[in-house]
């Protein structure tokens, strides 16, 4: 691992024959003039390949909710609906769209008779960014809360697989960015990239407050780590990762001190700012931790209870809460995969910003109580993990990648989507 800071790690390039990222979109953009040209010209192919796994993935997806016909029999917004794609508007869905239409009531209304909750489930436990741009989308263009919900997410996951496409092209070339967009769109979890979930707006500003940090851009960084934080909780990691970086560069004087001291300052104030107003709204300030754990039994336990869903997965024990095996099975191939992914990321030597981002999105993932099938949802996050991956298949040719895809890009529909919302709950 490099012990350079982010900043200087972001100034220079791996040891590779591959030409500097602004030297490479220079010599691209020479085929489309202007700027939009240019920039299309860098993501278009990228963006595309993109967009055609996962339309693949959905059709396939699709293809097996008719097949089976399960989500007829389903309760609607457990899975169900009147037609399969409703499927991508149920769970986490339904509650987004409930507060794009009618708004927040936060409370903590006590149940009684049930084992794991010992209070009714709020609106309050989803951050508030997502649905406010369904809300957004939906007066300008007159679509519903599923249609607006489905917008925001597609257009979402496009600036997302940019974002990674720009950082793994500034780490190991072209080729390796345009192979990372296309993990980000096959890798488990990514079922939910093109459904009503936050998952990708989350990425979007992921990646793009990363490769500001990695190009200096320390107030950008700043601000899209404070917008996260009205996103997911788990901005957290990506505000770890920012104001060390800036810390970092503080210290060091790389970019003065203005800059990196106001990120540092900024970023934590959209989480901060949603979780104390619920628990304002609440009369407890500790309210919006209540509601995880008393409503949805999601709580921080060091990894108590992930480790003991492994031991019950692999000896073949379905007794744990919430165990859906097809999911928790694929949670476990994810997890023997993982330090191969991390090896590889560390062989490309990436800046500290990605290094604290991924480290602490992974421990957040794995620390919880939480549904252990969704470890594949929960890891999505941790976009550096495909970089290695690309940077690594790079110098595979053009026929050969597309032969490695075809298959994963079919098999995703099953196990990125299929698997994820019908065989268990994301």
């Amino acid at each position: 691992m490099s012990t350079a800071s982010s900043t200087e790690s972001s100034s220079t390039e791996p040891e590779s024959p591959v030409a500097p990222a602004e030297e490479r979109t220079e010599e691209r953009a020479g085929r489309v003039p202007g700027r939009f040209g240019a920039l299309v010209d860098r993501f278009a192919p990228a963006l595309g390949a993109y967009a055609v796994v996962k339309a693949i993935g959905l059709t396939v997806f699709l293809v097996l909710l008719e097949h089976t016909g399960d989500y007829l029999k389903k309760q609607v917004g457990r899975g169900g609906g009147a037609h399969a794609w409703d499927v991508l508007g149920t769970w986490d869905g339904v509650w987004y769209q409930r507060i794009a239409e009618n708004g927040y009531d936060p409370q903590l209304i006590p149940l009684h008779g049930w084992p794991l909750a010992t209070y009714y489930e709020n609106s309050a436990a989803f951050f508030p960014l997502y649905p406010w741009l369904m809300r957004l989308v939906g007066a300008v263009t007159g679509l519903g809360p599923y249609g607006s919900g489905i917008v925001v997410s597609v257009v979402a996951s496009l600036v997302a697989a940019a974002g990674i496409f720009a950082i793994a092209e500034r780490l190991g070339g072209f080729r390796a960015g345009v192979i990372a967009a296309v993990i980000w769109g096959l890798f488990p979890g990514s079922g939910v990239e093109w459904a009503i979930y936050s998952d990708s707006l989350f990425v979007a500003l992921s990646a793009w407050a990363c490769y500001c940090v990695m190009t200096r851009r320390w107030l950008a960084a700043g601000l899209l780590a404070l917008v996260a934080g009205l996103n997911r909780p788990t901005a957290a990691a990506l505000i770890a990762a920012v104001s060390i970086a800036a810390l970092v560069a503080l210290i060091r004087r790389t970019d003065g001190v203005a800059r990196p001291l106001t990120a540092m300052l900024i970023t934590p104030w959209g989480l901060i700012g949603y979780v104390a107003w619920v628990g304002w709204r609440m009369g407890d300030w500790g309210g919006y931790f209540k509601l995880q754990r008393g409503a949805w039994n999601r709580y921080f336990d060091f990894g108590a209870s992930t480790l003991r869903t492994i031991m019950d997965v692999i000896t073949g024990h379905w007794d744990f809460w919430q165990s859906n095996p097809v999911p928790d099975l694929i949670a476990i191939a994810l997890l023997i995969a993982l330090p191969g992914l991390l090896v590889l990321l560390w062989r490309v030597r990436p800046p500290l910003v990605l290094w604290v981002y991924t480290a602490m999105t992974i421990f957040t993932a794995l620390s919880s109580n939480q549904i252990f099938g969704n470890i594949s949802r929960y890891l999505l996050p941790a976009f550096p993990l495909f970089i290695g991956l690309a940077v690594a298949l790079r110098r595979v040719r053009t026929p050969s990648l597309i032969g490695l895809f075809a298959m994963p890009a079919i098999a995703a529909g099953w196990y990125a989507g299929y698997a994820l919302f019908e065989l268990g709950i994301p």
